[in-house]
């Protein structure tokens, strides 16, 4: 898991109490309760959320300054960190065989999540990586918009480019389901990070051929209205104030 005590969108956010709880103990929850989950590890800057890790029996990673800033990428936060597990568990002698990325301030994941990802990797040689996926179709990019100079809204991508316009609908569903990695859960192979260069864009770290665990309301939280979301989804998912 990979979370840095700085934030200027939602300050606090990754300890910021929802249902009584630290906003990270939910993913450290999901990886603890896990099936498959050996070792977790946590790479932060911030005293708090490494005590909420020890709950856990988390390993710490000295997050480096230079990757806990708000320009710090996620690619360069989760290749630094596994060159240590890798590390960690080459000393072991054993082999390393999936790492699960979690982010401190996406709380909407259970065990169940990872273990299906773990599953269908295992299940399926040609998957490099799986990861959680909410069906978002207000947000198609078909209606996705952009100021231009002028301040007039236009296309965000040319119409043309998801194919013949004419074809098009005002009804979000028009295009089919449109599915978002959530971030609430990955499960990938060390291939995803050795090669990383290599992975499709935006999340490089995911790897190329990537499969998909089924959630809804998933999200990642970066604004303090999405507090009361992430509580409906995990009062939904029976989560009470304060209780697992």
């Amino acid at each position: 898991m990979i979370g840095r005590g700085g934030s200027t969108g939602f300050p606090g956010k990754n300890t910021a109490l929802v249902l009584g709880r630290p906003l990270c103990e939910y993913p450290l929850m999901a990886a603890f309760e896990s099936k498959f989950v050996d070792q977790i590890f946590v790479s932060t800057d911030s005293p708090n959320i490494r005590a909420v890790g020890k709950k856990y029996h988390a390993q710490h990673i000295e997050r480096p300054a230079e990757l806990a800033t708000s320009s710090a990428l996620s690619d360069d936060v989760f290749l630094h960190g596994y060159q240590i597990i890798k590390h960690y568990v080459q000393s072991l002698g054993e082999d390393l065989e999936m790492l699960v990325l979690l982010f401190a301030n996406a709380a909407t994941v259970i065990p169940a999540y990872i273990d299906q990802g773990v599953e269908m990797l295992r299940e399926d040689s040609a998957l490099d990586g799986a990861a959680t996926t909410s069906v978002y179709n207000m947000y198609s990019p078909l209606r996705a918009r952009k100021l231009d100079l002028n301040g007039r809204l236009q296309p965000f991508v040319p119409f043309d480019a998801f194919g013949d316009p004419t074809t098009f609908n005002t009804s979000r569903d028009s295009q089919g389901d449109v599915y978002y990695t959530d971030g609430s859960a990955i499960v990938i192979r060390p291939r995803c990070l050795d090669n990383i260069d290599e992975g499709l864009l935006p999340h490089r770290w995911m790897g190329q051929q990537i499969g998909s665990i089924p959630s809804w309301g998933g999200c990642d939280v970066d604004y303090e209205w999405q507090v009361p979301i992430v509580e409906f989804w995990l009062t939904k998912h029976g989560f009470t104030k304060g209780t697992a």
